[in-house]
């Protein structure tokens, strides 16, 4: 007889420490700029050729500074909350829904740290919600026993310089390579530069665009680990400072901090490319219970 395989350990988490978190890093999202991204802007503003450019890149860094000492939200658009999850699967959730502690985080957070609410509860009918609920919620299974939060505040200028589209396999990467920088020509000042770009290549239609959401979490900096995209990355990079757009549209050589991409496997008659920005206060916070 073989052996009986031991039953997983089965891990409980209550929801009041979910929306505890999330309360939490809905605060410190809006008020902290990662280390990353302050590194970047230290690099961007010495590697900045224009005058203004520099003294944009000096304003940035000391607004980040009043922020974090005064607790003050480093952009008044204080964001649509979006919250990726990654739950274990052997997580199990006691004391109420996962989505119910989520936004109950957010409603908590938004309110204690005085932060703008600015999510409508219907899209024509357009009336406020007060709160900044509902979150945008990703939630992945994933191995383990442990649950990872982050906090993920989405200004509405930027996303709205999103897009999409379904290429044809036949134009390949220089397609890619075209929609890309032609995207961020067309946004140009309007999601306050310098960015992050966030690519998203292959898969289907709809995971293309969260790829290019998720890419945006990645440390700035970082390299891809695939050689090809991690050029590819650097190509783009350059390509998009070429333009000249400049911090705050206003001309010069750093338009974007950084591109990072993410690629799927996708099907035999489609290239779907995907592109979202992060502004210059591209904030994030994460947390593992």
């Amino acid at each position: 007889m073989p052996k009986a395989k031991p039953a997983a350990s089965v891990r409980e988490i209550d929801a009041k420490e979910i929306t505890d978190t999330v309360a939490r890093l809905a605060k410190e999202a809006n008020f902290d700029l990662e280390e990353d991204v302050l590194k970047a802007l230290r690099s961007g503003q010495g590697a900045e050729l224009s005058p203004v450019g520099k003294e944009i890149f000096c304003q940035l860094l000391e607004n980040a500074d009043i922020a974090r000492a005064e607790r003050m939200p480093i952009c008044q658009d204080t964001g649509l909350a979006v919250v990726f999850v990654d739950i274990g699967q052997d997580v199990h959730i006691a004391g109420g829904a996962l989505d119910e502690a989520i936004n109950e985080g957010v409603r908590r957070g938004y309110t204690e740290g005085y932060l703008r609410k600015s999510v409508l509860g219907d899209p024509l009918k357009r009336v406020n919600t007060k709160d900044n609920t509902p979150a945008v919620i990703h939630t992945r299974i994933v191995p383990g026993n442990k649950l990872a939060l982050w906090v993920v505040p989405k200004g509405g200028g930027s996303e709205n310089m999103s897009k999409i589209a379904m290429l044809k396999p036949a134009d390949g990467v220089e397609g890619v390579k075209s929609f890309v920088v032609e995207s961020v020509r067309v946004a140009s000042a309007n999601p306050c530069p310098p960015i992050i770009v966030g690519v998203g290549i292959g898969g289907s239609f709809e995971q293309c665009a969260m790829n290019a959401k998720r890419a945006l979490m990645r440390e700035i900096g970082s390299r891809h680990p695939d050689e090809y995209y991690a050029a590819l990355e650097a190509e783009l990079l350059k390509k998009v400072n070429d333009l000249g757009v400049g911090p705050m549209g206003l001309g010069g050589r750093i338009t974007a901090l950084a591109v990072h991409i993410e690629a799927a496997p996708c099907h035999i008659a489609s290239l779907p490319v995907a592109v979202n920005i992060n502004c210059h206060a591209a904030r994030h916070k994460t947390a593992v219970l």
